[in-house]
């Protein structure tokens, strides 16, 4: 679909900023009533999408169909009409609605390494984050280097130990206990 990377693109700027405003609900109401309006108006498709009606006019169309936005709402409108991009702002308004939804279910992981993660590291963690709890997470890195090796994942209330001390914490364990497994040579 034509502007979606675009619209993408404003949409996350938009959500960011909404969030430091600590309007991003208020926000996310104007986008949906924005996205239902557009998708149930074939006139304001056609207007917004005309490369006859003058951008300035098109602002004014929607500044009085929406005029109980947000103010930053307002200020996506002045942005998009500036940039020559409000044939996109359905695209904008939806895309904003499902990273809205996205942040929402945001969840963020603690990952201890005796070493700071590297990009390769981050992304099999990554996968072992999705695997364990089916999405994916913001990883936040701690060194420690009492864990000798390997790491050691933090999910919510989800723990994954697969550091090198957990390892011989439980040899040591299984030793004591007699239940080591010695294979005779």
């Amino acid at each position: 679909m034509k502007g979606t990377r675009a619209a993408q693109r404003y949409a996350k700027a938009i959500l960011e900023l909404a969030n430091d405003k600590k309007v991003a609900k208020d926000v996310k109401e104007d986008m949906l009533s924005i996205s239902k309006t557009i998708e149930n108006s074939e006139d304001l498709r056609r207007t917004l999408a005309s490369p006859i009606i003058k951008p300035n006019l098109k602002n004014q169309i929607l500044k009085a169909i929406f005029k109980d936005v947000n103010g930053l709402t307002t200020g996506v409108f002045n942005l998009l009409v500036e940039n020559n991009r409000i044939d996109i702002l359905d695209i904008v308004a939806k895309q904003y609605l499902l990273l809205f939804d996205d942040a929402i279910l945001v969840q963020n992981a603690l990952v201890t390494t005796v070493v700071p993660l590297t990009k390769e590291l981050e992304v099999k963690i990554q996968a072992k984050i999705k695997e364990l709890t089916g999405r994916e997470a913001t990883i936040k890195n701690k060194i420690d280097e009492s864990i000798l090796g390997g790491f050691v994942l933090r999910v919510g209330d989800l723990q994954y130990d697969a550091s090198v001390a957990n390892n011989l914490n439980r040899l040591k364990t299984e030793f004591k206990t007699g239940n080591a497994h010695v294979s005779k040579i």
